[in-house]
């Protein structure tokens, strides 16, 4: 189901019956943009733990309708207009029976654009988008361009549309929930970085995915600029008649963008009708990012950044100063020649594949939460090898133990404060810890930074002393 709705009449509120759907933090800012606005809200969770979220905003939520721990189809037929937070489905029964009396209904990011005039550069994929946001921002603010960062990650996209100070670009991280709903949404930069097996417990398969994520093209123009993974041929394949210029990171012969050169350790910038001397390119020697993933990563970042007109002597300079985001193969600790190592938004099994391509040492390997739908078969070679003892954790630790029960020393823990206990008593000198689990976080907690943050604080407990 593709949802559409009038522009105009989108941007007008005033006494509109509006149902907001899902209260985690999109839905919260969505009630106060459409409060200050005048209009009529009701707003809806199922999970009837949201009631605490508004206990503790009970000034914003006064006024409001709330119907809390549960879905009531007749007040989604009755609305005026449906705005569907990014992690909830659009195909649950009574988002589908509004559509059939003709309700508008819209997601976050489309109904925040549609206030936005600010130029958006767009980031998904699978894997990266966190990384190559952020890098896009700090490239242009190192330009001295004032930059919002938000999207899936920081601030939704609604909070800037509700801002008065206002930025000269918008770095967004887009995931393929949020694209599941839009309908003009029109980014002048877009990004694709990769796609891989996510969220098939939400899609019928992998196609279907895969058709998602590239939909962040779909209304671009011919003076907008898609940055397309090269060496994927499904994005290759999804994306051969969108109408904007194209450039590549793993271009093909006669093709814009950027070549990554591991032998050099250069990324070299190669632009249609510039002679030789003319090419730039970036010096990767000394950067702090780790993993070859993150060399796709800048490269992606800063393909975007020169689109946006950033300096490349600045992109070199955030490049080589970037120390990574939380979460993603983040060094905690070393204990007793032991090093332990944070990968909690290694939420499928991609993720956790290229986590351990980076490392040459012995791992304990700590895996588990909500299985999404991951193949975990192709992990196999990379356990075998690199992974000395497994510790299963969550929902999924069954299915862990049966995939790798044949290759590897598996421990079945009953939490993650557990994992890194048992961990601690089985490594050896100079061995790596490594939390990189490969399914989603909300079986044990709030999210993947809450299970890291968790991990953090079990490790730092290790030497005796609590975390701050």
């Amino acid at each position: 189901m593709e949802l559409k709705s009038d522009t105009k009449e989108m941007t007008q509120l005033q006494g509109k019956k509006i149902l907001i759907v899902g209260l985690g933090k999109t839905g919260i800012s969505l009630s106060s943009f459409c409060k200050k606005r005048g209009a009529d809200i009701t707003i809806t969770d199922i999970n009837k733990n949201a009631l605490a979220k508004i206990s503790e905003q009970e000034s914003l939520f006064f006024g409001i309708k709330k119907e809390i721990g549960y879905h009531n189809i007749e007040t989604f037929q009755n609305s005026d207009l449906i705005i569907i937070s990014p992690g909830i489905p659009h195909n649950i029964k009574p988002i589908t029976a509004a559509a059939v009396k003709r309700v508008k209904i819209i997601g976050e990011i489309e109904f925040a654009s549609r206030f936005i005039k600010t130029p958006i550069i767009a980031v998904t994929g699978t894997n990266g988008k966190t990384t190559v946001t952020t890098l896009i921002g700090e490239m242009l603010k190192n330009c001295g361009k004032k930059v919002f960062i938000g999207g899936n990650i920081g601030k939704p996209l609604i909070d800037y549309a509700d801002d008065n100070n206002k930025a000269d670009i918008i770095a967004a991280e887009i995931s393929s929930f949020q694209l599941d709903t839009i309908s003009a949404f029109k980014p002048n930069i877009a990004a694709c970085l990769n796609v891989s097996e996510d969220h098939l417990e939400r899609y019928k398969n992998y196609s279907e995915y895969a058709a998602s994520k590239v939909k962040i093209f779909k209304n671009q123009g011919e003076k907008d600029t898609a940055v397309i993974n090269g060496e994927d041929m499904l994005i290759r394949t999804l994306t051969q008649n969108i109408k904007s210029k194209k450039l590549f990171f793993y271009p093909q012969k006669k093709e814009a963008g950027s070549i990554i050169n591991f032998t050099d350790k250069k990324l070299i910038f190669n632009f249609i009708n510039k002679s030789e001397k003319d090419k730039k390119f970036i010096n990767l020697n000394n950067i702090k990012l780790i993993g070859a993933h993150n060399i796709e990563n800048i490269a992606a970042a800063s393909l975007c950044a020169l689109a946006a007109g950033a300096d490349i002597n600045k992109i070199q300079k955030t490049v080589s100063e970037f120390k990574g985001i939380k979460h993603r193969i983040e060094y905690v600790d070393t204990i007793k020649n032991v090093a332990y190592y944070n990968d909690s938004k290694a939420t499928n099994t991609d993720a956790v594949l290229r986590a351990l391509q980076h490392f040459n040492i012995p791992l304990i390997l700590i895996m588990g939460g909500i299985d999404k739908g991951g193949n975990f078969e192709k992990l196999k070679p990379l356990i075998k090898q690199k992974v000395k003892k497994l510790i299963a954790i969550g929902e999924a630790k069954q299915k862990i133990i049966n995939a790798f029960a044949d290759i590897t020393d598996i421990i079945d823990a009953n939490s993650l404060e557990e994992a890194v206990s048992f961990a601690h008593k089985n490594a050896a000198r100079k061995d790596g810890v490594l939390l990189s689990p490969g399914c989603a976080s909300f079986d044990m907690f709030c999210n993947y930074a809450d299970r890291g943050k968790t991990f953090c604080k079990a490790v730092k407990e290790l030497r005796g002393f609590k975390n701050e």
